[in-house]
């Protein structure tokens, strides 16, 4: 073995030895069945597309901190709204936006704008995240999409919004603005 080889091997070593014995240990969802996976985040009429399949897995990866809730309020996520009713299709969970993300005009699964969590009473449960487009950076007519999924008008917060169930499973599709899985 080469000195290179066994520098990289000392330090992958080294690495899971850290990570083992961590005091943080990582935390996931706390419905494993509930969870948005590949297979779920198609419906039944929709094709698999497999940029979207890495997008949502960029998604995943970039917002698996956050199920601790401290970890997005660490890197600058603020409560926008509490949980809501929106009409009679569902509920939104609590909103957390990251403001300097969500005016960056930019739409990227792997910095979202916004964590949308659950109240439990064991804390917040991570189930979906938000794109967000102001309106004063978008120049089209048309409202922004991901992957053929428009996002919505919110007048009130002066954006196009894009919820996205990652977590949380939806019934009535990936990108619909409610979930009725969610409780508040």
């Amino acid at each position: 073995m080469t000195t290179a080889t066994l520098f990289r091997l000392s330090f992958v070593a080294v690495a899971t030895l850290v990570a083992a014995c961590s005091d943080k240990t990582p935390i996931g969802p706390s419905r494993p069945s509930a969870i948005a996976t590949p297979a779920a985040t198609r419906q039944s009429d929709e094709a698999f597309n497999p940029d979207l399949e890495q997008a949502l897995a960029a998604m995943r990866a970039a917002t698996a901190p956050y199920h601790d809730i401290q970890n997005a309020l660490n890197d600058g996520f603020v409560l926008r709204h509490t949980c809501q009713q929106a009409g009679d299709d569902g509920l939104i969970g609590d909103v957390y936006s990251n403001r300097p993300r969500a005016r960056d005009g930019k739409i990227d699964p792997s910095l979202p704008d916004g964590l949308i969590y659950e109240p439990t009473p064991d804390g917040p449960r991570l189930v979906g995240v938000e794109l967000i487009m102001p309106y004063a950076l978008w120049t089209s007519p048309d409202p922004p999409t991901f992957f053929g999924a428009p996002f919505q008008r919110e007048d009130g917060f002066g954006v196009y919004g894009l919820h996205v169930w990652v977590w949380l499973h939806n019934p009535n599709g990936m990108f619909e603005e409610t979930n009725p899985n969610v409780k508040c």
